[in-house]
């Protein structure tokens, strides 16, 4: 089997806009098949490019102030940065560059982003708010709804 990386996005010190940091650390306490690996990606950049070599299949999670209600889950499948949401929060521009940056090392992998809607603006605090961290679980399941599609 492939190697996989599940990697959460986002600023921990922002609240919600480090969803994506907070539900790696909730997956970190299941089990995962032995190719899946977890990471925190912080709020992203080029210190990452590395692993996009190392990886055939990347699902990214992070937060997007879109203006849904607050905690909607959307899977995307980018193929290109610009494919990312405008939206994404404070970090999208290390993270559209990382991508471009292993678009034009053509060694980009499989991308899946699921995006968290927030609120902005985010307060400095290192806890997510009762609604986010209560998507947690669901955030798990379609994480766990995307390895299933890839492994079979």
């Amino acid at each position: 089997m492939k190697k996989i990386l599940v990697m959460g996005i986002g600023n921990i010190l922002l609240d919600d806009e480090g969803v994506g940091v907070h539900a790696v650390r909730y997956m970190e306490n299941h089990t995962f098949p032995e190719y899946v690996d977890l990471l925190d990606g912080g709020t992203g950049g080029f210190h990452l490019l590395s692993l996009i070599h190392d990886y055939q299949t990347i699902i990214m999670i992070d937060a997007t102030i879109d203006g849904q209600p607050e905690g909607t889950l959307k899977v995307l499948e980018p193929k290109f940065a610009s494919d990312f949401p405008n939206a994404l929060s404070t970090h999208d521009i290390g993270l559209k560059d990382l991508v471009e940056s292993a678009i034009l090392l053509e060694k980009l992998p499989k991308i899946y982003l699921i995006t968290v809607s927030i609120t902005s603006p985010q307060d400095m605090n290192m806890q997510l708010t009762n609604n986010i961290r209560n998507r947690l679980p669901a955030i798990h399941q379609q994480v766990n709804k995307i390895l299933e599609e890839i492994s079979s």
